[in-house]
């Protein structure tokens, strides 16, 4: 699931200067969704690039088909309608003018707006996400069980974006029933609690892997190849690196260049990772060559723990240098790698980071281990034999 935080900037908000220092506060933290009426949506376009959604306003809720066009990723009913109470539901939900726009035949991407007033509501919402690619639901006097309950019904045909408004609320939709709401709607214009809220969708949405201990085998020169040091646009910390490997099953956990070196200075975006023909591992759990990598790509960042995030590559810089075989075993299962003779080039041990040129057979090292074999960069079950 990848999950993400809207923010909301309709009339209710404020004036234009007020909606407009929320939307700008939403662009800057990198929210996903910013939630406007349809007046502001080209507003919102001159601010930066945001996926757009707009509420269908107060004369045009049933979204007629000749209805005047809005430059919007997504169109929303149920404001100063039914959705909101505005309008009182009719006896029977399905039947009622949100839900028959949503209905309508030919329309771009299109969501519901739902306040939970009460259960009949909570019915709505259900209704409502049967047609929508989003249900928007924000609570009054916001209870846990009332989301549970969505949560628990609604399914994988619409998106559920859950009104909060602050980061504390964010974890609670994020996280109940341990599945949790897909988005949220934040209404604050503290900048602060929408940079923590997208902070908090984003760590939510990490990777946590289980690493595994490996015992050096051997440690052997080589001649020289072509390595690749990754440079990303991100400063790493100390227990930060990457998952290299020669072979797909047994990635080594390389460290970024973070540490102090009488022969050069720490480099804390880089990670010499290895020859151009090994794998590294990507945010999306596939894997990509090194000679593959190029600006503007994506990788994984992984720290000592296992915990992950992801890291832009600002460039892949290829050298022909002298080269260290690592040979490992982990479960029995034979691993290795290449990786540049040099000493700020540093695995994981049991004692903490330790060079390259320093290693010894016996030695235990950090890796990320699968008994699955890959295709282009994806896991298959299959039979593959890497030597």
């Amino acid at each position: 699931m990848t999950r993400s935080v809207w923010i909301k900037a309709d009339g209710a908000v404020g004036d234009w200067e007020t909606r407009k220092r929320r939307i700008t506060a939403g662009i800057e933290a990198g929210v996903d969704w910013v939630l406007v009426d349809r007046e502001d949506v080209s507003r919102v376009h001159e601010l930066g690039r945001v996926n757009v959604a707009a509420f269908a306003g107060d004369d045009v809720h049933v979204m007629e088909a000749e209805s005047e066009p809005v430059d919007a990723d997504a169109t929303i009913v149920g404001k100063n309608a039914e959705g909101d109470g505005t309008v009182d539901l009719p006896p029977d939900l399905s039947g009622s003018a949100d839900l028959s726009a949503l209905r309508q035949d030919g329309r771009e991407t299109t969501g519901g707006y739902v306040r939970i007033l009460d259960p009949e509501y909570e019915a709505f919402a259900e209704e409502v996400a049967t047609a929508a690619e989003y249900t928007i639901v924000v609570g009054e006097d916001w209870q846990i069980i009332p989301l549970e309950n969505l949560i628990a019904r609604i399914g994988e045909e619409t998106t559920l974006v859950a009104g909060v408004r602050n980061a504390a609320e964010a974890r609670t939709a994020f996280e109940t029933l341990e599945i949790g709401a897909e988005a949220v709607l934040l209404d604050t214009d503290d900048p602060d609690e929408i940079r923590a809220t997208v902070e908090l969708c984003n760590e939510i949405d990490r990777e946590r892997l289980d690493l595994s201990w490996a015992e050096v085998a051997a440690v052997e020169q080589t001649g020289p190849a072509d390595r690749v040091c990754i440079d990303t646009g991100s400063l790493l910390e100390d227990t930060e690196g990457m998952l290299v490997g020669s072979m797909s099953r047994g990635l080594f956990f390389v460290h970024a260049e973070t540490d102090d070196s009488p022969y050069v200075d720490p480099r804390p975006f880089r990670v010499n990772a290895g020859a151009v023909h090994a794998y590294v591992r990507t945010p999306d759990g596939e894997t990509r060559y090194l000679s593959e990598l190029s600006s503007g790509d994506t990788v994984q960042v992984v720290d000592a723990d296992g915990e992950t995030r992801e890291a832009i590559v600002g460039r892949a810089k290829i050298e022909r240098r002298p080269m260290f075989r690592v040979q490992a075993t982990v479960d029995g299962d034979p691993v290795e790698t290449l990786l540049q003779n040099a000493e700020t080039i540093k695995l994981h041990t049991r004692d903490g980071p330790r060079s390259v040129t320093e290693l010894e057979a016996g030695d235990e090292v950090l890796v990320y281990h699968e008994r699955t074999a890959r295709h282009f960069g994806e896991a298959v079950d299959e039979t593959v034999i890497e030597r």
